[in-house]
C-alpha cells in the first residue's frame, strides 16, 4: 500500500507542478534589499543559486500601493527594493548580504550612480531578528576589514509592507534581452 501512495505522490507532483512550488515555499525564507535602482539588482539576485524568486517593489514609505511615478517623484518616502525568496539551504542570508554589499555603493546616501533621491537609499528591511544580526555584524566586519573608503550608511530597518510595483518592472532585465548590470559602482 505504501509503495502505491508514494507513486501516486509522485506522478501527482509530475502532473500539477504548483505541489513541488508549495513544497519549496515551507523551506523559502524572504529577503528585502535596497541598492538603487532595483531592475539591476533584482538582475543580480536572479543568477544566484538558492534565490527561488524575486520581486521588484517600494517599501519603507507611507503611501500605500504607490506607482513608480509617485516613488520616483520623491513625496513617498519609499525606496526601490528586491524582494527574495530564498532556500536557506543552499545560500545564507549572510551570502546574500555579500552579494547586496557588493552590487552597490553603501557610503553613497539617496545615491547610486546616476540615479538621486530618496529612493535609491541603501537599505536592509529585515524579516527576523537573525536577519538584523547578520546585517549589523556584516556593516561592522566591513567596516573593520575598511573594505570601503568612506563610512558605510546603510539603514537596517524593521521589514515593512511591500508593495510589488508594475508588471513591466517585474524581470526588466530579462524582457528586454540586457546583459549585466547597473554600473552604479
Amino acid at each position: 500500500m505504501a509503495s502505491w501512495v508514494l507513486l501516486f505522490l509522485c506522478r501527482l507532483a509530475i502532473a500539477n507542478p504548483l505541489v513541488a512550488i508549495e513544497q519549496q515555499e515551507d523551506s523559502m525564507q524572504l529577503a528585502t534589499f535596497g541598492a538603487g535602482c532595483f531592475w539591476g539588482v533584482e538582475n543580480s539576485f536572479r543568477q544566484v543559486e538558492g534565490v527561488n524568486r524575486t520581486a521588484v517593489g517600494y517599501a519603507g514609505g507611507t503611501t500605500e500601493n504607490p506607482t513608480y511615478q509617485q516613488v520616483c517623484s520623491g513625496t513617498t518616502g519609499h525606496a526601490e527594493v528586491v524582494q527574495l525568496g530564498y532556500n536557506p539551504d543552499k545560500v545564507s542570508y549572510d551570502k546574500l548580504l555579500d552579494i547586496f554589499f557588493a552590487i552597490h555603493d553603501p557610503t553613497t546616501r539617496n545615491r547610486q550612480g546616476p540615479d538621486i533621491g530618496y529612493q535609491y537609499r541603501s537599505v536592509v528591511f529585515f524579516h527576523n531578528d537573525e536577519q538584523q544580526a547578520a546585517a549589523e555584524a556584516k556593516v561592522k566586519e566591513l567596516t573593520e576589514a575598511k573594505r570601503f573608503n568612506r563610512p558605510i550608511v546603510t539603514a537596517i530597518e524593521p521589514a515593512p509592507t511591500f508593495w510589488r510595483a508594475e508588471e513591466y518592472h517585474q524581470r526588466y532585465y530579462e524582457k528586454k534581452g540586457i546583459k549585466g548590470g547597473c554600473p552604479i559602482r
